[in-house]
C-alpha cells in the first residue's frame, strides 16, 4: 500500500514549520536553552501541522527559487513576530534590572547560561518567575493562539506590511515602558525617598556617615518590599500575553 502526499500540502507544512521555528527561537520561555533543540523542532512542526491544509492553496510552486524566496520570507516573518512578543515580555526583566540598579544589587552581576547574558539578582529572578507564571497560568496558550492566527491573516504568499509593523512596534515600545514602570515603580519610589532621606540626614548629622549606611539600608528595603512587587506579576503576565497576541495579529493585518 502506497500513500501519496500532495506536493502543495508538503510544501505548505515545511514553510509553516520554518515560520514557527523562527518564532520559537525568539519568543520568551520557548527560546530558553533549557528546552532541547529537538523539542523545539517538534513543537514547531506540531504548530504547523493543523494549519498546513489551509495553506496548501497559498504554497509556492515546487521550484528552487520560489521555495528559497518563500523560505527566507517565512523565517523573517517568524523572527519579526517573535521579536515583537519578546519586546513586550522583556518589561519584566527590565523591571528587575531597575530594582537591581536602584537597590544596590547591580554590583552582583553574574553570567546567566540560560539567557547567555550577564544579569543581576532581581533581573534573573524576575525573568525566571515570568517564564514560570507564563506557563503555569496558561497565558502561553494566548500567545500561541495569536501566532497561529497569523497563518490565516498572513498566508505563505502574503507580504508583511511595514507600516503595520512600524505602528505595532511603536505601540509595543510604549507598552514595554509602561509595564516596566507598573511593576517596578512602587519599589523605585520607596528607594528614591530613602535616598532623599539619607541625603537630608547627611546634611543634618554629617558624623553619622549616612551614605555608608545607605547601602545596607537600601538592600534591606529592596528585600523587604520586593515581595510586594511580585504580587503585581501574575496580572502583568496575563495582560502582556494578551497584548502580545494582539500585537502579533496586528502586524499580520488583523
Amino acid at each position: 500500500m502506497q500513500l501519496s502526499l500532495p506536493t502543495g500540502l508538503l510544501v505548505a507544512f515545511l514553510l509553516a514549520s520554518l515560520r514557527s521555528a523562527a518564532w520559537l527561537l525568539v519568543v520568551p520561555a520557548f527560546s530558553s536553552r533549557a528546552i532541547p533543540p529537538y523539542v523545539r523542532a517538534l513543537l514547531s512542526m506540531a504548530l504547523a501541522l493543523p494549519v498546513a491544509p489551509g495553506l496548501a492553496a497559498h504554497a509556492p510552486p515546487a521550484e528552487v527559487f520560489p521555495l528559497l524566496s518563500s523560505a527566507i520570507q517565512q523565517v523573517v516573518v517568524g523572527a519579526a513576530l517573535g521579536f515583537l512578543t519578546s519586546l513586550i515580555f522583556s518589561a519584566v526583566q527590565a523591571a528587575g534590572d531597575l530594582i537591581d540598579l536602584f537597590g544596590g544589587f547591580s554590583l552582583g552581576f553574574a553570567y546567566d547560561p540560560l539567557s547567555l547574558s550577564n544579569n543581576a539578582t532581581f533581573g534573573r529572578f524576575y525573568n525566571l518567575l515570568a517564564s514560570t507564571l507564563l506557563m503555569a497560568s496558561g497565558a502561553h496558550l494566548m500567545v500561541i493562539r495569536g501566532f497561529t492566527t497569523t497563518y490565516r491573516l498572513l498566508p505563505l504568499d502574503g507580504t508583511l506590511s511595514l507600516p503595520a509593523l512600524e505602528r505595532v512596534l511603536t505601540s509595543g515600545l510604549g507598552q514595554f515602558f509602561v509595564a516596566t514602570l507598573q511593576i517596578a515603580g512602587p519599589l523605585l519610589v520607596v528607594l528614591f525617598l530613602a535616598d532623599v532621606g539619607l541625603g537630608l540626614l547627611s546634611r543634618v548629622a554629617p558624623a553619622l556617615n549616612a551614605f555608608a549606611l545607605g547601602f545596607p539600608i537600601k538592600i534591606f528595603i529592596t528585600l523587604s518590599l520586593g515581595g510586594m512587587a511580585l504580587l503585581l506579576l501574575p496580572d502583568a503576565i496575563t495582560r502582556m500575553a494578551d497584548e502580545a497576541a494582539r500585537a502579533v495579529m496586528g502586524v499580520a493585518g488583523a
